[in-house]
């Protein structure tokens, strides 16, 4: 699979996930040997805008390359400016959000809104494709609801401007993150398009990737939840798959030192803010270790990066974990 300068065999991707998928998760990502990261998705709207927070998420300065950036819209002129903007701040390749089921993102005609017009969808994706000279791939579900499934349809119109490549999510909108992912349709888009399909969906163990790659004959594979609190999964599953062997799951200790690890990170790129941001990859980290709920609602109440550390280190040494 060759994304512009970029080449890889069956690659580990880290899905975009809002509020998760920032610099600290990327980092940690790429050092668990996960092939393509993204940012959070990006409103091009308020990138054009030079809004602040949106400069910040676009910060890929100092990390390893390729960083996907991911950029959503519906106006064509507006996703080209920003494709312009984001490849001037360093991107290599450009990703368009046409999957994203939040109500807040639809109600603009964006995200997956955008699989109900697959005319707009088309410009949109030939508009960013025409405005940069990097890579520009695409995201998107399998259709609005079960009674319109227009993943195949849309690949092709995509293909057909110029996308370089499609990561299929495979659930419609309606079912937002319910229900079984249908591999089966990823199948049938891949069998429709000559460019790299990337699947997604129920990936919660390096097997499900490896059982994806067998059934729908995908390029690649994206990892979206099972990673939560848990980046060893892409280690485990790059592993599995150029070697046949499972690693075994992190230990305990681990567990404790990744999200210490992942909170220092955190401080050390935005400040004390970081605090409120580590509450929820706290919980991931520690969800079914003992007396964890307990240690959780300590967290809940810490102020500063130096207190929930201190509670992470208490909790650590607990349970009897001598690096913790």
């Amino acid at each position: 699979m060759r994304l512009g300068e970029f080449e890889f065999n069956h690659p580990v991707c880290s899905a975009p996930m809002a509020g998760v998928t920032d610099k600290a998760f990327r980092l940690l990502a790429r050092e668990q040997d996960c092939d393509l990261v993204w940012t959070e998705m990006i409103s091009a709207t308020a990138l054009t805008y030079n809004n602040a927070r949106t400069r910040q998420i676009l910060d890929i300065s100092g990390e390893q390359q390729p960083v996907v950036v991911q950029i959503f819209g519906s106006d064509p002129a507006v996703m080209a400016k920003a494709a312009k903007l984001a490849e001037e701040e360093g991107a290599r390749i450009i990703d368009i959000n046409m999957g994203c089921p939040a109500p807040k993102i639809v109600k603009n005609s964006e995200g997956s809104a955008l699989l109900k017009d697959i005319p707009l969808a088309q410009r949109v994706a030939s508009a960013t494709v025409e405005a940069v000279k990097v890579p520009v791939t695409v995201k998107i579900r399998l259709g609005w609801a079960a009674s319109s499934l227009v993943g195949a349809e849309l690949a092709q119109a995509l293909e057909g401007v110029g996308v370089a490549a499609l990561t299929v999510h495979a659930r419609t909108r309606e079912q937002f993150y319910a229900g079984k992912a249908d591999w089966n349709a990823i199948t049938e888009i891949k069998n429709r398009v000559s460019i790299p399909v990337i699947g997604n969906g129920d990936i919660r163990d390096p097997e499900d990737a490896r059982a994806m790659l067998a059934l729908t004959g995908c390029d690649g594979v994206m990892i979206g939840r099972g990673s939560l609190g848990n980046p060893w999964i892409f280690a485990r599953t790059t592993h599995l798959l150029h070697t046949g062997e499972l690693l075994p799951e992190p230990l305990p200790a681990a567990r404790i030192s990744m999200a210490l690890r992942h909170l220092s990170l955190l401080t050390k790129i935005k400040g004390e803010k970081a605090v409120q941001e580590m509450r929820k990859h706290v919980a991931w980290y520690t969800k079914g270790l003992r007396d964890a709920a307990k240690m959780r609602d300590a967290i809940m109440k810490t102020q500063s990066s130096a207190e929930m550390s201190q509670v992470l280190l208490q909790y650590g040494q607990s349970l009897g974990l001598e690096n913790a």
